[in-house]
């Protein structure tokens, strides 16, 4: 074999090796985008085994809120008005606040929340919406919880599947959190520079596989399986390549006028480049999942953009045209079934009593 790609082959073995090796996870990803004017956009797929009954929830500020946990988990009152994805009407999969703070939820087989050391317990299905409920950056978020007020306590899901999950955020100036727990500890990832989560192998790794892949340079060649660390590959060079102001040359593009529009749909199309197609399975290994819905989150206008992989279309959620006032009631889009809905679909909200965030039992 020729020297010059040994490396290469190193590198694609070594991560071939990481990926295999691992317990079930499924996959998912997410992207931050930065561009000019302002524009912060933060886009990611579900790839999930089944269908979740995912639906769309808009919380009003005001709301009470206890960690579901037992009678020593926090309680708080929410401060920011929010729109979610749900998953199995039991916990917030993914969302924005009317701050355009960002949190999304993905899996990682390595996460190990280890015990509450004492600390109040605090429902995996409530962490991201303890963020969108009480903060509106992303260096506030991490100011209170990298001080770990609470530890988070996780549950089998209703397919039987352990809710192993890290968190993500980002907020409307482009910066990014991630938060793991590994080996019992909190580990954070803090800075614009962390745009990009997929899964496995835990962070650190993620960075150093990705490392190798910036020297190949991404218009030389791009790892293309469905795998974690391939996808974290090109989502890190494909949401910098998309252009970062307005494009007129394209087709539809209008200097001046259809920025917003532009960016977003370059987002989501960063987004479908890396979902995996219905349909997909990897022999032997039944973590590799179809991509079900995307979301991409406009964060400078505060609108939140849903895409199922069955529909047609896209549809999209200005949360200004939510009532997310103290004292509204929360309202449920339901997309469940089938349903299609395209356009400005926040007039299709109604009057919903809240799901029952999952219960946990504290591991001491």
């Amino acid at each position: 074999m020729s020297s010059r790609f040994r490396p290469l082959v190193t590198a694609l073995a070594a991560a071939a090796l990481l990926s295999s090796s691992l317990a079930p996870a499924l996959a998912c990803t997410r992207a931050v985008y930065i561009g000019s004017d302002d524009m912060v956009i933060t886009g990611r797929t579900m790839d999930w085994l089944e269908d979740m009954h995912t639906r769309l929830w808009a919380f009003p500020r005001g709301i009470k809120r206890d960690g579901a946990a037992g009678p020593n988990a926090p309680v708080w009152t929410a401060k920011y008005g929010s729109v979610v994805a749900s998953g199995y009407d039991l916990g917030t999969a993914d969302g924005m606040n009317e701050a355009g703070l960002v949190a999304n939820l993905l899996y990682l087989a390595e996460s190990d929340y280890g015990t509450t050391m004492g600390k109040p317990p605090l429902s995996m299905s409530l962490w991201a919406q303890y963020v969108l409920d009480n903060f509106a950056s992303v260096a506030e978020a991490v100011a209170v919880l990298e001080k770990e007020p609470f530890r988070v306590q996780t549950a089998e899901l209703p397919n039987g599947k352990a809710a192993q999950l890290h968190l993500s955020i980002s907020d409307a100036t482009g910066d990014s959190a991630i938060f793991q727990y590994i080996g019992g500890r909190l580990v954070i990832y803090h800075g614009k520079e962390y745009r990009v989560m997929t899964n496995s192998p835990t962070y650190d790794q993620q960075l150093a596989l990705n490392a190798y892949w910036k020297e190949i340079g991404g218009l030389t060649f791009l790892p293309g399986t469905n795998r974690a660390a391939d996808r974290f590959a090109r989502a890190s060079f494909l949401i910098q390549a998309i252009p970062t102001e307005v494009a007129p040359s394209y087709i539809g593009a209008v200097p001046d006028k259809s920025f917003a529009n532009q960016a977003v749909a370059s987002v989501m199309g960063v987004m479908r480049s890396v979902s995996v197609p219905l349909g997909i399975t990897t022999p032997g290994q039944p973590n590799i999942s179809s991509t079900i819905w995307r979301t991409v989150a406009e964060q400078k206008d505060r609108v939140y953009f849903f895409d199922s992989s069955t529909s047609p279309n896209t549809f999209w959620v200005p949360l200004a045209d939510l009532d997310l006032k103290e004292g509204a009631p929360v309202k449920m889009l339901d997309i469940t079934g089938g349903r299609v809905f395209s356009g400005n679909a926040a007039d299709k909200f109604v009057d919903t009593k809240p799901f029952t965030f999952m219960p946990v039992v504290p591991k001491e």
